[in-house]
């Protein structure tokens, strides 16, 4: 066992923290294991994106071909599953050369020693991306531990029909948004402007992002954990309130029941992310062109500032015998024309480089939204404003705990704030019991 300094820092502070990793001697694998080289290189790239491996071929066959780079994708499952088998590779030193890694995984395989750091390789690439985003890839430090790949910035997205039919107007701040969930359930009791959903842990930690919170801090060798902090508090009390109210529904998306209530009508918003298109396509299929995006409402009046549900970056692993020749192959598929036009086709994401977010085939709007030609357009002015993210090494365990409290706490209609400490002191114990310093 060896054990290391490894500097990290967030937004809010620049700091280190304690870490440690086991390693084996190399003994290959898929990975290529052992020093850099330069050189024609092979290289293994995990990921869960569909039609990735098409992606790569016009790698192959175009810039990897001069270069004697080849890139072979192996397609994998997402979220934790992905963490767990990387870094039980990794310390077998089996890790392969490149890797698709949520954002919020990154600090958990920085600090089990997974990634590379690809500044001086890649960092150059910077300008192509929203600082909020870049910021996810950087850990707010100067290393680079990847290159955004996609991302998520939320918006607002609600019937407009209904909206003109009962006489609302679309809010632009969480206040005009309570009230106008307030006056739909007065002229229609039945319906409801939309839910608080117990399910998504990220959408949560999305809202939160907008109000400012930076729920993983570090500060000398020692995490801080801020998830019951005055911003997220605030918004924890909001959706409490309108839950407990009974202004807004309080069951959980993307079950049958949430299909039909967009369908039908009865829930008439959505806050989302700009992948909702495709989601309303298949769960309110009767109601496509009735729907509008805009903003996600704001904290302040006159401010433009929102958060991130979802996305994933593209990181090289300290296994790998070609680093440069995998971080060429990052920052080509994160900034190349090309490269994005096909990740938004073939894979269907949403580029983090600001450049492809009204280009190519994100140059006319989502079939699903026909009356607003300018989609994609407002959408990438959204994604400017994408607040940073401070992201640390168990997401996992505050995402179940936000589940099991918020999910009994929207149930009884009993308020959030108990359920948000819940979820702070469960994130805490398991950070002690993995061997982290804490601070309080």
């Amino acid at each position: 066992m060896k054990y290391r300094i490894l500097a990290v820092s967030t937004a809010a502070a620049l700091a280190t923290t304690l870490l440690s990793g086991c390693g084996s001697p190399d003994d290959g694998g898929d990975g290529d294991g052992g020093p850099a080289s330069s050189g024609p290189a092979s290289l293994t790239y995990w990921a869960w994106a569909p039609g990735l491996d098409k992606v790569a071929d016009i790698w192959n066959k175009g810039p990897g071909k001069e270069a004697g780079i080849t890139v072979t994708v192996k397609k994998q499952a997402s979220g934790d599953d992905l963490v767990t088998k990387i870094i039980t590779a990794a310390k077998a030193h089996k890790a392969p050369d490149l890797v698709q890694a949520e954002y919020q995984a990154l600090p958990t395989l920085v600090s089990n020693d997974v990634l590379a750091d690809i500044s001086k390789e890649a960092g150059d690439a910077k300008g192509a991306f929203a600082e909020g985003i870049w910021q996810q890839a950087t850990l707010g430090s100067d290393a680079l531990y990847a290159l955004p790949q996609d991302s998520g910035p939320l918006m607002f997205y609600y019937r407009q029909d209904l909206f003109e039919q009962y006489g609302l107007s679309v809010p632009t701040t969480w206040d005009e948004f309570a009230e106008t969930a307030r006056a739909l359930k007065k002229k229609a009791p039945d319906k409801d402007l939309t839910t608080f959903s117990s399910n998504d842990s990220g959408l949560f930690a999305g809202l939160a992002q907008q109000a400012g919170a930076q729920w993983w801090t570090t500060g000398g060798d020692k995490w801080k954990v801020a998830i019951d902090d005055p911003a997220t508090r605030k918004v924890a009390d909001f959706w409490g309130g309108l839950v407990k109210e009974g202004a807004i529904d309080n069951q959980p998306m993307y079950t049958p029941a949430w299909n039909k209530a967009l369908n039908t009508g009865k829930q008439i918003a959505w806050v989302s992310a700009v992948w909702a298109p495709g989601t309303l396509t298949t769960a309110a299929p009767d109601t496509k062109g009735k729907w509008a995006m805009a903003p996600l409402p704001q904290w302040t009046a006159g401010e433009s500032v929102t958060g991130s549900w979802g996305g994933s970056s593209t990181a090289v692993t300290n296994d790998s015998k070609h680093k440069g020749a995998a971080a060429a192959f990052a920052k080509w598929l994160n900034t190349d024309p090309a490269a994005l036009a096909a990740l938004v086709k073939e894979s269907g994401v949403y580029p983090a480089a600001t450049a492809a977010q009204t280009a190519g085939a994100l140059s006319k709007a989502p079939d699903y939204f026909p009356n607003q030609p300018a989609f994609y357009t407002e959408a990438a002015e959204i994604a400017q404003g994408t607040a940073p993210a401070a992201w640390g090494p168990n997401v996992n365990v505050a995402y179940s705990a936000f589940k099991d409290n918020f999910a009994k706490a929207a149930k009884n209609r009993s308020g959030f704030g108990p359920a948000l400490a819940a979820m702070q002191a469960a994130t805490v114990a398991d950070l002690k019991k993995q061997g982290f310093g804490v601070s309080q």
